[in-house]
C-alpha cells in the first residue's frame, strides 16, 4: 500500500451523509479498492463512497474467502495438501492485488527502523524494499504455510474463508481504535470519517457472526486471535508513529491472516 493520494476536494468530507448513502455503490467501491475484480459501474464516483464502504469490507473479504475455497476445493482433488495451501495463498495475495502484502513490507520498514516518527513515515513512503520488510514477509507467508499445512482438508476450508474475512475486519477495526498519523494526506484520508466507529461496530458484528456460523463455539479461538492481534500491533503503531497509515491497515490485514491460521492449530476449529 505504498501510493497514497488523497480523494478529490469537496469529496473528502469528514461525516457520511447517510441520506445519500448509496449501499450498491459502496459496496462497489470497497470491491474496487480490495480485489482486482473489473467492475466498473460508477468507478468514475467511487471517492464520494470510499468512507461508507468500510461497512462492507468484512463482506468483502469474505466474498475472497469463498473464491479462494473454491479454489482449493478444486485442486485438492489433484494436488497434494501443501501444493494445495500455496496455491490458496497465491489466490488470496492475486485477488487482492497484493496490496496488503506490500503494506506488510512497507510497514515493517518503517516500524523497525528505530528512526524517528517522520523519518519512519517517509521510510514507509518509499517504493523500494527494505531489508526488515523482506523478513517480514519471508515469516508471515511461512507462517501462513506451517499452520495451514497441518490441517485437514475441511480445516483448511474453513481456515481460508475466515483468514481474508477476518483481515478485512481487522483494518476497519484498527481505524476506530487509532487516528490517522499523516497530518493531511496519504490513502487513509479516503477511508477515515466520524462515522468510522459506528460503521466498524456493524461490520465486526457482521464477522462474528460469519465467525460462529462456521465454527460455532470454537469460533471464540479466532476471535481472540483477532482481537489479540490488532490490539498488539495497534499499541505498536501508536507508539511508533501516533496512529495508523495505509501501510500499517495492509499490515494488521495480513497479521491477522497468520494469526487465524494459527488458531486453527491451537482450537478445535477445522481439526
Amino acid at each position: 500500500m505504498t501510493t497514497e493520494t488523497p480523494g478529490d476536494a469537496g469529496e473528502n468530507e469528514k461525516t457520511i451523509n447517510l441520506a445519500l448513502f448509496h449501499p450498491l455503490a459502496s459496496l462497489l467501491a470497497g470491491i474496487r479498492f480490495l480485489t482486482i475484480l473489473p467492475i466498473s459501474w460508477k468507478k468514475e464516483k467511487d471517492n464520494r463512497f470510499f468512507k461508507a464502504s468500510l461497512i462492507f469490507f468484512p463482506f468483502i473479504g469474505l466474498i475472497i474467502g469463498l473464491m479462494t475455497s473454491l479454489g482449493i476445493s478444486f485442486f485438492s482433488q489433484i494436488f497434494t495438501g501443501s501444493i494445495t495451501v500455496v496455491i490458496g495463498l497465491l489466490l488470496l495475495a492475486v485477488f487482492s492485488g497484493c496490496l496488503h502484502l506490500d503494506g506488510l513490507a512497507d510497514s515493517f520498514d518503517g516500524l523497525l527502523s528505530y528512526r524517528s516518527r517522520e523519518r519512519a513515515l517517509e521510510i514507509m513512503r518509499d517504493s523500494r524494499i527494505g531489508a526488515m520488510g523482506v523478513i517480514a514477509l519471508l515469516f508471515v507467508l511461512l507462517g501462513k504455510y506451517a499452520a495451514l499445512s497441518s490441517l485437514s482438508t475441511a480445516g483448511l476450508l474453513q481456515a481460508f474463508i475466515l483468514m481474508p474475512l477476518a483481515g478485512r475486519t481487522a483494518i476497519v477495526l484498527t481505524m476506530a481504535i487509532l487516528p490517522y498519523a499523516r497530518s493531511s494526506d496519504g490513502l487513509g484520508t479516503l477511508f477515515y470519517s466520524n462515522d468510522t466507529r459506528i460503521l466498524t461496530l456493524i461490520a465486526v458484528l457482521f464477522s462474528i457472526i460469519c465467525i460462529f456460523t462456521i465454527l460455532s463455539f470454537s469460533g471464540f479461538v479466532q476471535l481472540f486471535a483477532m482481537v489479540f492481534t490488532v490490539s498488539l500491533f495497534a499499541l505498536w503503531c501508536y507508539r511508533k508513529l501516533g496512529g495508523a497509515t495505509g501501510d500499517t491497515l495492509g499490515a494488521v490485514c495480513e497479521l491477522t491472516e497468520l494469526s487465524i491460521a494459527v488458531s486453527f492449530c491451537a482450537g478445535t476449529g477445522g481439526q
